[in-house]
């Protein structure tokens, strides 16, 4: 696993939020629910929504465009959507939030 910092001690601090980040070049949506954070991809796999648009709602993501809408802990689409978005683990340390992406992932996502 190879860990990235995404967001400084400052920026963790804040109240709830859903926004963009980057892990060196891949675009990610960072969600603070609640106190709890959630790293998943950024893109909508229903018509390509950017999730970072959204809002959270109840332990989910919401996208902007269709409101179609994603468990935050295991990925999965509301009832009849049959799809997934990827979770990314992510780590509170001293200095910020860091994502981890595992080393075959790494490679292809940022080579």
């Amino acid at each position: 696993m190879i860990w990235v910092k995404v967001l400084s001690k400052q920026e963790t601090e804040r109240e709830d939020f859903v926004e963009m980040a980057k892990a060196d070049s891949k675009k990610i949506c960072i969600v603070k629910h609640n106190g709890k954070f959630s790293a998943i991809q950024n893109t909508c796999p229903h018509a390509g929504g950017i999730l970072s648009g959204g809002w959270c709602k109840e332990g989910n993501i919401i996208c902007p465009i269709h409101r179609w809408e994603y468990n935050l802990t295991n990925g999965r689409g509301a009832e009849g959507q049959g799809d997934y978005i990827d979770i990314y683990p992510t780590e509170l340390r001293e200095d910020g939030l860091y994502v981890g992406f595992k080393q075959n992932w790494i490679k292809k996502l940022f080579s």
